[in-house]
């Protein structure tokens, strides 16, 4: 969601991508809640942390506590951020259940993601991971 987020408020100023340390697919309820807002995240894989090392990256962005212990080191310039939020998949429960828990996740990501714009707008021209 992170990814599809970025996307959105950055359009083509900013390369993003998008990786976990256990990836998997991405979640049906993350492209639902996505494509509530108008963002189709359905052609998105879930891609591994590893794919990723040795390139250089302005900020990496850790979203979960377990990424931020696992995240591999990126050299250089790199500015690593952690945003701590919950995982909605974690969420167990009926499906109105697990889909208001992605659909918080998503708010809560996008308001963050816009402060996080507005404060570093000046910085923000190379490419970032989320």
């Amino acid at each position: 969601m992170a990814e599809g987020l970025f996307r959105l408020e950055t359009g083509e100023s900013c390369e993003v991508v998008s990786a976990g340390t256990k990836p998997s697919q991405v979640r049906p309820e993350a492209i639902a809640v996505m494509s509530e807002i108008g963002i189709d995240i359905s052609g998105h894989r879930s891609k591994s942390v590893d794919e990723f090392i040795g390139h250089e990256f302005d900020y990496v962005i850790t979203v979960c506590d377990h990424a931020k212990e696992l995240c591999p080191v990126f050299p250089g310039r790199t500015k690593h951020l952690h945003w701590s939020f919950g995982d909605p998949a974690a969420v167990e429960g009926p499906e109105e259940e697990r889909q208001a828990a992605f659909r918080r996740i998503r708010d809560e990501l996008q308001k963050r993601i816009r402060t996080f714009l507005s404060e570093n707008t000046f910085t923000i021209n190379k490419k970032m991971k989320a």
